[in-house]
């Protein structure tokens, strides 16, 4: 089928930042485009830089994103006549891209019996080994039998692998050390799978020792023409989920990336597919690739390969879809330079990465960089999607140009009000082994300690810092009418930390700063609403800030702190997810999706409680101290916020031995 199917408005069935980049190419080339949101995401930036935009229903993903009827319903009622998936979502449910089709509409994406078979991994594996492809050895049988998946899985040898079919994204997998660890982390992916995907079915596969994640960009139309935009390597990861891309990698010689480029090629022709896809690969350390999956969509990532090859991914994805050929061949694709990506995401990576919501009070990104976001000062973090909130590109003549453009600009980030990773993705681009391309799957496991580390004396000039500007607004105006050399005691939790300090103005904007144990001369050069220049002992620097009544959120070099003034408070606040006093707290907004025990049971410290679901990952949370449990204060399907208390232990209740955790 070769005819052309031009279309004039366009729904995009996402929302942030890949609904603004949909948007971009769509206007380029003359297309009306069309929002869809939810009611969490009414302000959102999406919403208002459309031409139309239609509410779909509540904040969850299924009230909403995932609802099919409601996405044809908001293009029938605007009149688009083409769909945009997006990433994430329904941009791989078949049922989906065929309800377009039955309603009339363009879909811009393969069709739904491509998605189909690529969606499900233990049929694509099987389509990938009769065109070919190297496949990891395991298991992808119909018998989902725990008895005989602890079977299959004990023949392939562990470590293994468990996978959920119809998933991606890092969702329902886990790594399975050994036997005794195999039922309950297979019982936790089937669950994960389950929630994300409604599908518990999982494949294994061997895990391969230290691999790179290689991924290769294809394109197909419908005239039979197919071609690769070369590999983007996405080995950091945390979670089995992506944290920074880069294209070219720097395993892939120019011999591999034509074996796995023209695998790839074979692959997609193998299936008759069209439009942009992905196909993933684990690499070896001696230079062999195996298929793990293909992601039916355009990446997460696709702006690394817009960089060094200049062509527009979308623009493509859309001449594609309205019938055209591809407008070049594989011997007309040219590479250019090195491209780095980082996932700049709301999470707190000195927690387990838990996920991250609330109000971004101050925020403004390097406009060195390439930045891809759907957010402003004052823009809400919602708990109820990925907690991916803005991608950061570099490009670079070279590796190394590319690598120092992207850290010195992820340092002049700013991201106030709520939680990120930024200092933690900085750690990983200077981190020496990923600066010398050296970096595996297994990068962040290995060097996690390392990469967390703060930097002490950085920490204490932004303590330092601080305590000026804690004293600079001070409430107390007694206190700013006593004699300019007497200081002022100060008390404020930083980092965790409880700090007192005492502060003494000297001369106009200096001061003198007691901090601990260590003194520190402090002077305001310049004073914003929400920046700073200062100097401290003699050193000009620059720092960002925001304060609400007690609270001052300070952004210096690459790490955003939050402090809080404890100076009038009777006691500094106790931190933490529970403690000794029994109480267990969420650790973020979510849903409540498992409960592990019940009232008047006796359990240990680090038993698991309960489940709660944020941002599509599930995060256990486990009994802080042993005893008894007093009282759980949530029931399957509550939505709880950060720090709310959701069950109590009697502490001095008696744990008797042999109590299985």
């Amino acid at each position: 089928m070769t005819q052309s199917t031009p279309f004039h408005k366009i729904l995009i069935a996402n929302r942030g930042e890949i609904a603004l980049r949909v948007m971009r190419s769509a206007r380029a080339l003359g297309y009306r485009t069309v929002a869809v949101y939810s009611s969490a995401d009414a302000g959102a930036r999406h919403v208002r830089e459309a031409d139309q935009a239609v509410c779909i229903g509540e904040a969850l993903p299924a009230q909403s994103y995932l609802r099919i009827e409601a996405i044809v319903e908001a293009a029938r009622r605007t009149g688009a006549d083409a769909v945009h998936p997006g990433y994430g979502f329904l941009a791989e449910n078949a049922a989906f891209a065929r309800a377009c089709r039955e309603a009339g509409l363009v879909f811009i994406g393969p069709s739904a019996e491509a998605i189909e078979a690529m969606g499900h991994k233990a049929g694509a594996k099987a389509l990938m080994q009769a065109a070919g492809v190297p496949c990891i050895p395991g298991y992808q049988g119909e018998d989902q039998g725990e008895e005989r998946l602890a079977q299959e899985a004990a023949r392939i040898g562990f470590p293994v692998m468990i996978k959920a079919t119809a998933g991606g994204g890092g969702r329902g997998m886990r790594l399975v050390p050994s036997a005794e660890e195999f039922a309950p982390l297979l019982r936790s992916a089937r669950s994960e799978a389950q929630s994300a995907f409604g599908d518990p079915e999982v494949i294994l596969e061997r895990a391969i020792a230290q691999p790179r994640h290689i991924e290769i960009q294809v394109f197909a139309d419908r005239h039979g023409h197919a071609i690769h935009l070369g590999e983007r390597d996405c080995s950091v990861q945390r979670r089995h989920q992506k944290l920074i891309e880069e294209a070219p990698s720097p395993a892939v010689d120019g011999a591999l990336r034509e074996r796995m480029g023209a695998a790839a090629v074979a692959a997609v022709k193998a299936i008759r597919y069209e439009g942009a896809g992905t196909l993933e690969f684990l690499l070896d350390g001696g230079g062999n690739f195996y298929f793990m999956e293909m992601n039916t969509r355009l990446q997460v990532e696709h702006p690394v390969t817009e960089a060094v090859t200049g062509l527009d991914l979308v623009e493509l994805q859309l001449r594609v879809a309205a019938g055209e050929p591809l407008p070049l061949a594989q011997q007309d694709v040219r590479f250019e330079g090195h491209a780095i990506e980082v996932r700049l995401c709301a999470e707190d990576a000195a927690q387990g990465f838990v996920p991250q919501s609330g109000t971004l009070a101050l925020w403004k990104m390097p406009p060195q960089l390439r930045a891809e976001h759907a957010l402003h000062s004052g823009a809400e973090v919602p708990p109820y999607y990925d907690s991916m909130i803005a991608k950061l590109v570099a490009h670079g003549r070279t590796r190394e140009e590319a690598r120092r453009k992207l850290a010195t600009g992820l340092e002049d980030a700013v991201a106030l009000g709520v939680t990120t990773n930024q200092a933690f993705l900085r750690a990983c681009l200077v981190h020496p082994v990923f600066a010398a391309g050296g970096a595996t799957t297994a990068f962040i496991g290995e060097h996690q300690a390392a990469l967390l580390q703060a930097d002490e004396a950085a920490a204490a000039r932004a303590a330092a810092l601080a305590a000026v500007l804690l004293y600079e607004r001070a409430d107390d105006t007694q206190a700013r009418r006593l004699p300019h050399k007497l200081p002022i005691s100060l008390r404020f939790e930083f980092a965790g930390q409880v700090r007192h300090a005492s502060v003494a103005l000297i001369a106009s904007r200096r001061f003198q700063v007691r901090l601990d144990a260590q003194a520190f001369a402090i002077e305001l050069i310049e004073h914003g609403d929400d920046s700073v220049r200062f100097a401290c002992d003699g050193v000009h620097e620059s720092a960002a800030y925001w304060r609400d009544g007690t609270q001052l959120w300070l952004q210096y070099r690459d790490r955003a702190l939050r402090i809080e003034d404890t100076t009038r408070a009777a006691s500094a606040r106790q931190g933490g997810a529970g403690g000794g006093d029994g109480k267990l707290r969420a650790s973020m907004n979510g849903r409540v999706v498992a409960v592990l025990a019940e009232p008047g049971q006796v359990v240990r410290a680090g038993q698991p409680l309960l489940t709660l679901e944020a941002m599509k990952m599930e995060h256990v949370h486990a009994a802080p101290v042993s005893g008894r449990l007093a009282a759980l204060h949530v029931r399957i399907g509550d939505q709880v916020e950060a720090r709310r208390v959701v069950a109590e232990i009697e502490v001095d209740a008696p744990v008797a031995e042999g109590v299985a955790p």
